[in-house]
């Protein structure tokens, strides 16, 4: 319980840091993409449990929690029941949270989500290059990206 309250209250701080940032543009104007504080967040086109494509676009306006893991991880693996509490209390209350689970097949990770009594949505990185776009080494890593895309 103290663990789930450390976790909400840093992310409390990420959101009100997050919404303070303002937006990085080049000399010329442009978005700057990155996964640097105030730079825009890279894209991606992934697909879900069901085979659906999403992108981060899809979230436009929304501010999402994003956190790459896989489920040899043994930190990834202790932190998805918190993750999971943050997705069950502030859903509903616009926050997007999406498990972007990388090179793992789909049957490993339903087996994992079943086992573990998780029903975070998880987005699929088959290939790697969403974790390369954003600066992935160690895992779990979690970005949060406000309602502009920063």
């Amino acid at each position: 319980m103290g663990k789930a309250i450390i976790l909400l209250a840093a992310l409390s701080m990420v959101l009100t840091f997050g919404a303070s940032c303002a937006p990085s543009t080049g000399s010329s104007g442009n978005r700057v993409i990155g996964t640097g504080v105030g730079n825009y967040a890279p894209n991606f086109n992934l697909v879900d449990l069901n085979g659906e494509g999403v992108s981060l676009a899809d979230f436009a306006g929304k501010p999402v929690l994003i956190n790459f893991w896989a489920s040899w991880c043994p930190p990834c693996r202790e932190e998805m029941p918190y993750l999971q509490q943050i997705y069950d209390e502030q859903s509903g209350k616009g926050l997007v949270v999406l498990a972007i689970n990388i090179q793992e097949s789909p049957a490993r990770v339903r087996q994992f989500l079943s086992e573990n009594n998780l029903s975070i949505p998880v987005l699929f990185d088959l290939t790697g290059n969403t974790s390369e776009d954003y600066g992935i080494v160690p895992i779990p890593t979690t970005f949060f990206i406000d309602g502009e895309g920063v």
